[in-house]
Parts: C-alpha cells; sequence; structure tokens
C-alpha cells in the first residue's frame, strides 16, 4: 500500500474512530465504579470463560479441518498444522482490523502443505465454507435471543440484514460447490483460479461432511455462549443464558465491519446500554464488556502468540498482509506452485457428493 492510498484510507477511518471516541466521552460510565466492579471479580469463573473460549476454537478448527480434508488431495495436513493457522488468524483479527486473519490462516497453512498450483486459492475457498457454516447457529442464537431476551431496537435492523447476507451467501457457496468442473487445461488464467477456489467449496454438497462441520460450529457457538454466561458471573451479573445470548449477539453485531480491532468502546457501550434493562448498572456493565473482550482476547492473542512464533511469522508480516489487502497470498516461504497439466482435474471432482 502506497502512502497515498494510506492517507485516503486514514481519511476514511478516522471519523470514525473520532464519532467513537466522542460516543465513549458522552455515554462514558463513572469510572471509579468500572475500577470498583474488578475489585469483586470471582477470578475461576474468568478461568471457566478462558477455558470454555479455548474449547470454542478447538471446536471451529475441527470444522475448518473437515472442510480442508474435502477440498485437498491426499495427503491431508495434519490437525495440528491447521489448529496452527487457525490460531494465527485469530491473532491477526485480535490486533490488525478488518478481517485480515481469514486470509492468514489461509497462507500459513499453504507453508506447510506440498507444491500444487490453485492450492492457496482452494484453501481461501474452504476459509469461506468454513465461515458459511456460522449462518446457522448464528441464525439459531438469534431465534433463541428473540423469544427468550429483550433486543434493543437499534440492534434489529443490522441483525436482519446480516441474516440475510448471510443466507444470501450461503445460497452462493451452495450453487457454486455444485456446478460441474470443466478440464482445467480449458481454463483461462482467472477462471482457473476460481475453478480452485471452487474446490475449497466441495464440503457443501458432501452431505455427511457438511453435517460433521455443522455440528462443531454449533458446538463452536455453545462454548461461546456459557463462556459469555460464566464471564456474566464473574462479575456478579446472576442472569439467566438468554442474556448471555443477548450479549453474543451484541457483540456479533458490533464487530461485523470492524474499524480498529475489535471496535473496542463500542463494544462497551452497547453491552452497558442492553444490560440496564436487567437491572446491571450501566459503570458494571460497560466494566464486564471490557473484562469479556479482554477473556477472549486473552485466548485469541495469547494461543495466537505461541503459534506465530512455532510458525516463524512476525507481526510486521501480518500487518503487511492488512495493508496490502484482498490479493495473492503469502507469508515467507510459501512454496512455489507448479503449473498443472492439460489433463489434471480438481480434486474435488474425482470424488462423488454424497
Amino acid at each position: 500500500m502506497n502512502l497515498r492510498d494510506r492517507r485516503w484510507r486514514a481519511l476514511l477511518v478516522l471519523p470514525v474512530f473520532a464519532g467513537a471516541i466522542a460516543l465513549i466521552v458522552w455515554h462514558g460510565p463513572k469510572w471509579h465504579d468500572v475500577r470498583d466492579a474488578f475489585s469483586l471479580v470471582s477470578w475461576e469463573w474468568v478461568a471457566a470463560a478462558i477455558g470454555l473460549n479455548l474449547l470454542s476454537v478447538v471446536a471451529r478448527s475441527v470444522a475448518w479441518n473437515t472442510a480442508i480434508k474435502q477440498s485437498l488431495e491426499k495427503p491431508h495436513p495434519r490437525f495440528p498444522l491447521v489448529f496452527s493457522a487457525f490460531s494465527v488468524g485469530l491473532f491477526a483479527n485480535a490486533v490488525l482490523p478488518g478481517r485480515v486473519g481469514e486470509l492468514a490462516r489461509a497462507a500459513v497453512l499453504r507453508r506447510r502443505l506440498p507444491r500444487r498450483r490453485g492450492t492457496t486459492a482452494t484453501l481461501l475457498g474452504s476459509v469461506f465454507a468454513h465461515r458459511m457454516f456460522d449462518v446457522p447457529p448464528a441464525a439459531t442464537l438469534v431465534v433463541f435471543v428473540l423469544v427468550t431476551a429483550r433486543l434493543p431496537g437499534w440492534a434489529l435492523g443490522s441483525i436482519g440484514a446480516a441474516l440475510v447476507i448471510g443466507l444470501a451467501l450461503m445460497l452462493v457457496a451452495l450453487t457454486l460447490a455444485r456446478r460441474q468442473h470443466r478440464e482445467l487445461g480449458e481454463l483461462g488464467r482467472v477462471r482457473l483460479l476460481l475453478a480452485r477456489a471452487r474446490e475449497g467449496l466441495t464440503i457443501m454438497r458432501t452431505p455427511r461432511a457438511a453435517a460433521v462441520a455443522a455440528t462443531f460450529q454449533y458446538l463452536g457457538w455453545l462454548c461461546q455462549l456459557f463462556a459469555v454466561w460464566a464471564a456474566l458471573r464473574s462479575f456478579h451479573v446472576h442472569q439467566p443464558l438468554a442474556v448471555a445470548g443477548l450479549v453474543l449477539v451484541l457483540i456479533n453485531v458490533v464487530t461485523i465491519v470492524p474499524f480498529w480491532p475489535g471496535n473496542v468502546g463500542v463494544v462497551q457501550i452497547a453491552i452497558a446500554t442492553s444490560l440496564t434493562g436487567y437491572g446491571v448498572a450501566y459503570a458494571h456493565g460497560f466494566a464486564f464488556g471490557v473484562g469479556l473482550q479482554a477473556i477472549e482476547a486473552s485466548v485469541g492473542i495469547g494461543v495466537g502468540t505461541i503459534f506465530l512464533a512455532r510458525e516463524g511469522i512476525s507481526y510486521a508480516m501480518l500487518k503487511e498482509m492488512e495493508e496490502e489487502g484482498p490479493g495473492p497470498v503469502a507469508l515467507g516461504n510459501e512454496p512455489a506452485e507448479h503449473e498443472p497439466e492439460g489433463d489434471e482435474v480438481p480434486a474435488s471432482s474425482a470424488r462423488r457428493s454424497g
């Protein structure tokens, strides 16, 4: 990204950031009450929330691993490599704006795979397929909250739009996955890249594997839900699971477009405002929002840092990827990919859907 692009980006983000600061100042809590809320934290519940978040990460990485196995030819990457790449992606999403973590996990895993042209595109396709498995549990959570809790009016429009877009993207993924492949030798460069990316969607037309991935993705969301509930308990907010669901929905709504890491500040205001309807003091709810994001970040950053060092990747590499935006994904010593032979066909076309 050149200097001019950086300036334009700063001009776009700065007003949003300034607005968020103004919002925090205008709707900010009494900070001494926030401090008092932290002095009463039950650390055993914090540990439980961290453990549940870690289980969520494991479950979701298993879901991605299932998608990868349907997309790539054998030998498939071992699960520890997939988990490592997934953790680096979590780290990138936690410390950088945007969704650069989705690119990062594909790039990290690509470095560990045999040379084959189009593998990067296939991995990115598998990332997209994996994200589509978030749609059913997210929709289930929204229905649960609508029935059992009180969603603030400002969130309803955003939730509705997000669900519509998510369902539309899922239909697109299903449609692309079911399209018949042509011989790769007949395709031009761009279409070849798209065909390889479509291989990453193979799981969308293999019902048994899709059911496995969906199950683990549901399990990941369930662990997150109970992690929020445990975090509420750690701040002595004794509310039913429906309120934890409300908080989880609001976090996902507020962070749909991450203008800065975690949209910190805006998340806390959203949580604190919604919890006042349940008798929780605004400052106490704000403190809980800070603690909840710290718990989630401790898993993403903590585990991600370990695997970042294991993979020999620096923060500067991730930052460079974030600045360059979507495009060829490479981190350091990525192996070159050989040109396909004219009769080479996608790995997924040799399998039966079923």
